[in-house]
């Protein structure tokens, strides 16, 4: 890489930039979701516990409230490990914007000695959010499986009901 290039085309590091800004744009979008997310799973929780509280239920209708409880909880579970990873995505992005921006204003300081060291510190804080982002994505993705398990759960129910009656 020819540091000069850096200092002779305005859009050069425009280019460098644009990658990483638009993966911490993307990752703060997806960190929204999951916070939201969260926030219908504590609301599940809470309506988990006053049903538990209310009482009167039968040892089927107990244990079922055990069985969703588990997997509520285990769900918010994956959300707090998606949310956590996607935040290092952010902030790995973010860091790479930066360093981007730092190797992109001192390219033609030091005969441009700082380019490679921070395009590389660049990289590499790129891949860190990469890596951040597929396993906030996994973690997603297995907290929507628990969400699915728990519709069928309750479809059948509905179901067993309807034709019991």
């Amino acid at each position: 890489m020819d540091p000069n290039s850096l200092t002779q085309n305005p859009f050069a590091a425009l280019t460098f930039v644009a990658a990483p800004a638009l993966l911490t744009n993307a990752s703060s979008v997806l960190a929204l979701g999951t916070i939201n997310r969260m926030l219908r799973t504590r609301d599940a929780m809470h309506e988990l516990f006053t049903e538990s509280k209310a009482g009167g239920q039968t040892a089927e209708e107990r244990n079922h409230l055990r069985e969703v409880t588990d997997r509520v909880e285990t769900q918010a579970a994956l959300l707090l490990t998606a949310l956590r990873s996607i935040y290092f995505a952010l902030a790995a992005f973010a860091s790479a914007t930066l360093v981007t921006l730092l190797g992109a204003g001192v390219a033609s300081l030091a005969n441009g000695f700082w380019v490679h060291p921070l395009a590389l510190l660049g990289l590499l804080l790129g891949f860190f959010g990469a890596g951040g982002l597929v396993t906030g994505c996994i973690s997603l993705f297995r907290a929507t499986r628990l969400s699915l398990a728990g519709i069928r759960d309750e479809a059948a129910l509905i179901r067993a009901r309807s034709s019991a009656a």
